[in-house]
């Protein structure tokens, strides 16, 4: 199989995002709570984050205008510029070390952890994992993101 990831592709392993610090309220965490329909008293009243909350908590603020069909900002999505431009979700893992309650300040970063080619059933497939690791002010690990995607 030919090879399409080069070594400038290979390079972004390992880089990392600048940082981003949110602050988790209460009232984040009931309005998340009633819109993905938890039915777990501590999460609708606010007092633990539900399991997905930090699904684009990090992410900027952008106006609908500037949103790309997929509800993603445009201009988003850090990373290399790939031969092939279809790009599929592949998966998403995610580990919690401790609940996400209100008053929490959180510090993420975003990097990109590995990278690999596959031939599929019709063509060539590239793999790209980022890993997004959430620790609170002290540190301490809260929540590791892990997100393939594929382009094909």
């Amino acid at each position: 199989m030919k090879t399409l990831l080069t070594a400038e592709h290979l390079a972004w392993i390992g880089r990392t995002e600048p940082p981003v610090t949110v602050e988790v309220s209460r009232r984040d965490i009931v309005k998340y709570s009633i819109a993905t329909e938890q039915v777990q008293h501590k999460y609708l009243v606010g007092d633990e984050a539900p399991p997905m909350f930090v699904f684009n908590l990090f992410g900027p603020m952008a106006e609908l205008k500037d949103l790309r069909t997929d509800g993603l900002p445009k201009g988003q999505g850090g990373g290399p510029r790939f031969p092939l431009q279809r790009v599929m979700a592949g998966g998403t893992q995610i580990r919690q070390y401790q609940p996400i309650r209100p008053g929490d300040r959180l510090v993420a970063t975003r990097s990109i952890t590995d990278m690999f080619e596959k031939q599929g059933s019709t063509g060539p497939l590239i793999f790209t994992v980022r890993t997004l690791s959430v620790t609170n002010e002290a540190g301490a690990s809260v929540l590791e993101e892990i997100q393939t995607s594929i382009n094909r």
